[in-house]
């Protein structure tokens, strides 16, 4: 198999907000509120019961270890597969979201965070019409402030089509998937960017670094 590996560092610009419910059970419990009532004529109950599980549950922070917080890898790659299919049209290839599952892989499994998370989390109201008319309820998420500095690497499969050589009669074989692809597929954080609310402008970030790594590089980290 393949492969080039990159290493990337990132920065925020703007504060990134936490995705994971602080409360452990809400997982339980919002299938709790989903379950049919035995009592007919009860859709109304169940909607106001879902309303306050959600008021429960309604703080979110990060996933953390004896290292700090962190990000799954799966977080960077949903964020690849957005922003691909979003500049498929511009990059020119096609089913991009589909080729970057295939062939763009991120290491390692948790990705921590070179800083502290901010002191207060940020709060907020959200709005939601229920059965019972529209609601407010408050949210809160803990963040990462700006300047945040998030590090991990790239694994890129060799893929290949076949092109036009420069003469236009000749062919060659190109990556589809190029580390000028990816750049270009980072650079889309600057407006979208990572974790809650990024529709709000949150989780913004610029890519720092992005360079291949050799095999010194490699032997540097193992020892």
């Amino acid at each position: 198999m393949k492969y080039t590996d990159y290493q990337v560092t990132l920065e925020l610009t703007e504060p990134m907000l936490g995705t994971v419910p602080k409360n452990p059970k809400v997982y339980e419990e919002y299938i709790a509120s989903k379950a049919p009532s035995l009592q007919a004529g009860n859709e109304e109950v169940e909607v106001e019961k879902s309303r306050e599980d959600i008021e429960k549950g309604g703080w979110t922070g990060f996933h953390h270890d004896d290292q700090g917080l962190f990000l799954y890898d799966y977080q960077i790659m949903g964020f690849l597969k957005e922003a691909g299919n979003t500049l498929k049209e511009q990059l020119g290839i096609k089913n991009l979201r589909s080729k970057i599952e295939q062939f763009v892989f991120v290491l390692p499994r948790r990705i921590h965070f070179a800083q502290k998370p901010c002191d207060e989390p940020l709060e907020r109201p959200l709005r939601a019409m229920t059965m019972q008319g529209p609601r407010v309820t408050l949210t809160r998420s803990d963040m990462v402030p700006t300047g945040t500095k998030i590090e991990f690497t790239i694994r890129l499969l060799d893929n290949w089509k076949t092109d036009k050589g420069d003469d236009g009669n000749g062919k060659k074989r190109v990556p589809e998937i190029s580390a000028d692809t990816l750049k270009e597929i980072l650079g889309f954080g600057g407006l979208k960017g990572l974790g809650q609310w990024r529709n709000g402008g949150y989780g913004r970030f610029e890519v720092v670094s992005m360079k291949p790594v050799t095999k010194d590089t490699k032997e540097d980290a193992a020892s």
